[in-house]
């Protein structure tokens, strides 16, 4: 702790201003810097408690000077150049922290939860901004903020994981394709040749599904070889629990198919192996479920019969910012979204700013809201019922991946933010 003095100092007032056009090789080398961070605190709201700064390998998101902060996700990261207060780099990003800040557990604990977000290295000293999205107003709220100084002796400079991987799709071009690094979780040494040919065959079907499967060429894919001491991942609710690389557990929440971890040091080890912007975890067992958080992770089995489908859905959460769009009445997170303001996710809606989602995108005879009535089957509308509430959040169609599993195509709107993910207009 008193090193971390040294390499950081707090500051609660810089604003940063717009960088338009600028060189992205003025302010950032082409390394990647890691921060690790531990989010902290219940219901009331957190704060960050920095744990280390890595140098890892090579940055692989888009090399450009930032033209406007991230508008999607619960919170949000800014790189901003300490000399002129220019904004040089931000994303979004969601975490399994703000749902369980929803819980009721979080009414009377307090808890802490590993993160690790990546931006390019900087050239000289940065602020680094955690903000968070407000809950039921327009706007963020900060959480914390430092400064940080690529020259000091505490970044630790080390080299990733020996780990074996291949590379499934592309390899070229790091920075301006999308890399995703599929890692193992349950996979035992010995089962890696399962792992490779899993990984090819999730990739397969991803890729050709609409509109991944137009712009595939988009993407490179490394499947990183993570082998655990034991086969398969935790279910506690039938008592049985697995020594893995990563930690993945069933019933989350006491939801029995969700699964996740909240070993997010270990998730970011084991991905450092590749360049990656995205991370998708598959955990080798026959069981249903997954898991998936924008920027974050999605995760998801290998072996059901709806393995395939469970994936492209949360790669949509993970990849696009996309919500749950179910609206079951024993579902966890009830109040996850208030109706006093418009959610971030592109493909719900409160209606507070229906002009930001898909409201050009309705014939105009379509009523709104629209009724879930057969005449409107496979039309775009405005249908009561999304992000896990039956009243006062709207969806865009009836039914979609991001719903059930019985669509095989994102609707309109979906696919739309899909592109935009991508970087393509159309």
């Amino acid at each position: 702790m008193k090193k971390l003095c040294l390499l950081v100092a707090f500051a609660f007032s810089v604003e940063p201003m717009m960088a338009q056009s600028d060189d992205y090789h003025q302010f950032f080398t082409d390394e990647c810097l890691r921060v690790d961070y531990e989010l902290v605190g219940n219901r009331e709201g957190e704060t960050a408690v920095l744990k280390e700064l890595k140098a890892q390998g090579v940055w692989a998101g888009p090399k450009r000077v930032c033209a406007e902060p991230a508008q999607l996700g619960n919170y949000r990261i800014s790189v901003v150049d300490s000399a002129t207060g220019k904004l040089l780099y931000s994303n979004g990003f969601s975490s399994i922290f703000n749902e369980w800040q929803q819980s009721p557990e979080a009414l009377t604990t307090t808890a802490s939860f590993y993160h690790v977000s990546l931006v390019p290295m900087p050239r000289r000293t940065v602020l680094f901004r955690l903000e968070r999205t407000n809950y039921d107003k327009p706007g963020n709220s900060l959480i914390s903020e430092f400064f940080i100084n690529p020259k000091s002796k505490f970044i630790r400079r080390e080299s990733a994981k020996p780990l074996n991987y291949t590379v499934v799709q592309g390899c070229d071009d790091v920075g301006t394709k999308i890399d995703i690094a599929f890692l193992a979780e349950g996979y035992t040494a010995d089962q890696m040749d399962k792992f490779r040919a899993d990984v090819n065959r999730f990739w397969s079907y991803m890729a050709g599904v609409e509109p991944y499967s137009s712009h595939k060429d988009r993407f490179n894919v490394y499947a990183v070889e993570s082998p655990s001491a034991e086969s398969g991942t935790d279910i506690p609710n039938r008592g049985i629990f697995r020594n893995t690389a990563m930690n993945f557990t069933f019933s989350t929440f006491d939801v029995d198919r969700y699964l996740t971890t909240f070993d997010m040091e270990s998730v970011h080890d084991i991905a450092a192996a590749v360049p990656y912007e995205h991370i998708i975890i598959l955990v080798n067992t026959s069981e249903y479920g997954g898991g998936g958080f924008y920027n974050f992770y999605c995760a998801g089995t290998a072996d059901h019969n709806l393995s395939l489908r469970v994936m492209v859905h949360e790669f949509g959460h993970s990849f696009a910012g996309l919500a749950d769009e179910y609206f079951y009445a024993d579902e966890a997170n009830e109040e996850m979204y208030s109706l006093q303001r418009e959610p971030w996710e592109p493909n719900i809606t409160t209606l507070i700013d229906f002009d930001s989602k898909w409201k050009s995108m309705l014939d105009v005879a379509t009523p709104v809201p629209t009724p879930r009535t057969e005449s409107y089957l496979g039309k775009v509308g405005v249908f009561e019922g999304g992000g896990y509430q039956t009243k006062g959040i709207y969806s865009p169609v009836q039914d979609c991946i991001m719903r059930s599993n019985t669509p095989k195509t994102f609707c309109p709107v979906c696919h739309k933010a899909i592109l935009k993910a991508m970087g393509v207009e159309e």
